[in-house]
């Protein structure tokens, strides 16, 4: 079994991720959960997204009182890869719960984030980690959150 050694992340070159880079990523969500300015929902959300090369991108929600510009945890971690020429990724941890350091439940991504997800995932390798803790997460994949999505290969 190869492994790469980036950024002190253990990856396992495989279909699975290792449990280090598990609780890794989920460390790195919580963390970024601290970031978010969420003053009208009062809902903190944080997300720490894989990259194929072992790179952790972060990200959390920003509201706005308008609220349609308002922007996920996921999302954000997304763009601040894309814009950064980032394109390939492995899995993505999400972390999110009312205001407060506890985290009371499993924090799904919303429909926008699983399309966003669509366009730059594979639907079948892509994993999504929900987790409440490092020691107590639920992971699927994209295609399990989005059955019979639509993304690029449609177009085709």
């Amino acid at each position: 079994m190869k492994q790469t050694d980036v950024n002190n992340i253990n990856v396992e070159c495989t279909d699975k991720l290792a449990q280090e880079t598990i609780q890794k990523m989920i460390a790195e969500a919580i963390c970024a959960r601290k970031n978010s300015y969420a003053p009208y929902s009062n809902y903190q959300v944080g997300a720490a997204l894989l990259t194929a090369d072992g790179q952790i991108i972060t990200g959390c929600n920003i509201e706005n009182a308008a609220y349609g510009p308002s922007n996920c945890a996921e999302r954000t971690a997304f763009f601040k890869a894309v814009s950064e020429g980032i394109r390939d990724f492995r899995a993505i941890a999400i972390v999110g719960s009312p205001k407060g350091d506890v985290l009371m439940q499993y924090a799904y991504p919303c429909g926008v984030c699983r399309q966003v997800m669509m366009e730059f995932c594979s639907p079948s390798d892509f994993q999504i980690i929900v987790a409440q803790a490092e020691e107590d997460y639920r992971i699927m994949t994209l295609m399990e959150l989005l059955p019979e999505g639509f993304g690029p290969e449609n177009l085709h």
